[in-house]
């Protein structure tokens, strides 16, 4: 079991979570669609660096990093969920020739339908749209709902979900991920509170979640691949409750092969709320870069990350000083 205690403080966590989901993107892209066992091994002394690779800079994060900042930016200019406006920075963004985007993803934004229907659309067509995309996007949206409440954050994330998601499973597994961040930036632990949470799952999807989300679940028992949102959430959770450590749980996650970017994302969104920023190295934040593309020549590094996690926990009416 992780061990959660001591607990950081209440700032170090909120940007704990933006930064870690960051960080895990940007650590994993090189490995994407890799085999397991790659990342370890290529760093058999467990200290992995921002390597670069994939047509990745290294540090350089990805689509999962560059959407939550989107749409961090936007709850904070409106004040709260404007949906139509996060579509249309999405949209804005995809024009840009952003280097990866899932296909469902870039089907929904430039297809033309309009921003409260064309997730739908596109699941009434094919069928399929249970993709991690999604999860991999709601660290800043959890951070900025967290006091809000159990209720508010899981809405909220099931609204901002079906903004390119038409499947509701995507919509209960990010409202999971909402609240089990709630939780750790509350300072308490995420997995003991896990079976509270999935009470306010779906009635659907209860039993199915329950499942993927138990101590038992192991990422070989996946019968999907890591890039559904299932074994995706899964598997950043087992990551989280088998290592004591915010970059044993990356290393953890990343060696799973596969998704590895929005994996790892998931997992440093989890873990950087639970252990805090300090837990996360400076080898790994100093070299971080988000570009934006289709907002000019933009780079986040981790200055305006911290700002804008900062940002999104006062804007929930969190305090950013310690507690």
């Amino acid at each position: 079991m992780t061990d959660l205690r001591p607990s950081p403080p209440s700032r170090a966590r909120a940007i704990g979570a933006v930064v870690g989901s960051a960080v895990g993107d940007a650590l994993g892209a090189p490995f994407e669609f890799g085999e397991p066992g790659v990342y370890r091994a290529r760093f058999t002394d467990g200290a992995g660096e921002m390597c670069g690779g994939g047509g990745w800079d290294p540090g350089e994060a990805t689509d999962d990093t560059q959407m939550a900042v989107l749409v961090g930016e936007s709850l904070l200019e409106h004040g709260g969920l404007e949906p139509a406006d996060v579509f249309r920075r999405f949209q804005r963004w995809a024009a840009g020739g952003p280097k990866d985007i899932g296909l469902q993803t870039e089907a929904v934004l430039t297809g033309g339908d309009p921003w409260d229907t064309a997730a739908a659309f596109h699941f009434s067509m094919t069928g399929r749209a249970a993709g991690n995309g999604s999860l991999m996007r709601a660290a800043t949206s959890a951070v900025r709902y967290a006091r809000a409440g159990r209720s508010a954050t899981m809405a909220a994330a099931r609204r901002i979900a079906a903004l390119t998601h038409g499947d509701r499973a995507a919509w209960e597994g990010t409202a999971i991920l909402h609240d089990l961040i709630r939780i750790a930036l509350e300072g308490g632990d995420p997995l003991e509170v896990l079976p509270e949470t999935l009470l306010h799952v779906h009635v659907d999807h209860r039993a199915r979640w329950t499942t993927v989300l138990s101590p038992s679940w192991h990422p070989d028992d996946a019968t999907e691949s890591n890039g559904a949102v299932w074994p995706c959430l899964g598997s950043a959770l087992w990551a989280l409750r088998t290592t004591t450590s915010f970059e044993d749980s990356l290393g953890a996650a990343i060696d799973l092969g596969g998704d590895t970017d929005t994996v790892a994302a998931v997992t440093g969104a989890l873990a950087g709320a639970v252990y805090g920023l300090d837990a996360v190295p400076e080898r790994w934040t100093a070299p971080l870069h988000v570009p934006l593309p289709g907002f000019g020549d933009r780079v986040l590094r981790l200055p305006e990350l911290t700002e804008l996690a900062v940002a999104l926990a006062v804007d929930s009416g969190s305090t950013p000083a310690d507690d």
